[in-house]
């Protein structure tokens, strides 16, 4: 059975203040999504989804299509606010996507197979793709066996501004003891710092493992999301900023033995979009791939 890769490109980006899944970060005007499909091919994926909104599927649709829909087979699925379990409702004053876990079950009705989770803006390196395309090949689309790849916290941080990541607990064996989200976290002159619920500063050395939304699931994850998205709305669907978070979900599952995932090591650097200013840190890391001869200047010749 072959892999697909699963795309979230449904956030607002509010912090950025545009649409900066389709922002071009390459020599020749390619945008960071293309170097992630472009990855993908040569780790063995053969189909990509993309999760999206309604309202950005003209242009998404049209820049995808000019792109590499010629190269790879692409389907699109709507990450849509009203799609709730029975019971529940849209509240009216919700304007902001439910987040990534019920980005991914979005998905459940056409991908069958086992699947990688990456985030639409997010530069994760050729090896890292290789790394979860390999892992993904050796499991059976009904196993709860999981994985996700680790960055090195301070490799992902950005000098703009705070940014959320998956904190992660790793035991000797390499496979994930937890993960907590932490949606505030910045810089500071010895590592890195975050603030908990209640504002408090906690400090971080830098070298803690994080989740950067790489994922390697199977079709057993949907009817685990199914399970937990109801108990998330039964306490938070008052709140307009909650988010369904997937670190979150897959925390819970691995604390309750539900679930097993491996933490897959890269020696890639991370570049990502999450503030204006950092447009020009991914693009001089793409350029000097470039050079090193990792990636050609013109990705589809």
């Amino acid at each position: 059975m072959g892999k697909t890769l699963v795309v979230l490109a449904a956030g607002i980006g509010s912090r950025y203040g545009g649409l900066k899944q389709i922002e071009a970060v390459g020599p020749s005007g390619a945008i960071v999504i293309e170097y992630s499909v472009y990855d993908a091919i040569r780790a063995g994926f053969g189909k990509v989804v993309c999760v999206i909104r309604r309202d950005i599927e003209k242009d998404f649709r049209a820049l995808i299509s000019a792109r590499f829909e010629r190269h790879i087979p692409v389907e699109y699925v709507f990450q849509d606010m009203d799609d709730l379990p029975d019971g529940f409702s849209l509240p009216a004053d919700r304007r902001k996507p439910w987040g990534t876990g019920h980005a991914v079950l979005a998905c459940r009705d056409i991908v069958l197979e086992p699947f990688a989770v990456i985030n639409a803006d997010d530069f994760y390196g050729r090896l890292s793709y290789e790394a979860l395309g390999a892992f993904l090949s050796g499991v059976r689309p009904e196993s709860n066996d999981f994985s996700m790849v680790g960055f090195t916290l301070r490799n992902t941080l950005s000098e703009h501004g705070h940014v959320a990541r998956g904190v992660c607990e790793v035991d000797a064996r390499g496979m994930l003891k937890g993960v907590v989200e932490r949606t505030s976290i910045e810089q500071t002159g010895a590592g890195a710092r975050y603030a908990d619920q209640d504002g408090a500063w906690k400090e971080l050395t830098g070298n803690e493992v994080v989740s950067m939304n790489m994922w390697g699931f199977t079709p057993a994850i949907f009817g685990r999301l199914q399970r937990e998205f109801p108990r998330f709305l039964d306490t938070q669907s008052g709140n307009p900023k909650a988010e369904f978070f997937l670190p979150t979900v897959v925390d819970g599952l691995v604390a309750a033995g539900k679930a097993s995932v491996k933490v897959l090591s890269t020696p890639e650097s991370w570049f990502g979009v999450t503030y204006p200013q950092d447009k020009a840190v991914v693009v001089e890391g793409i350029r000097s791939l470039v050079e090193k001869g990792m990636y050609p200047a013109k990705l589809w010749g």
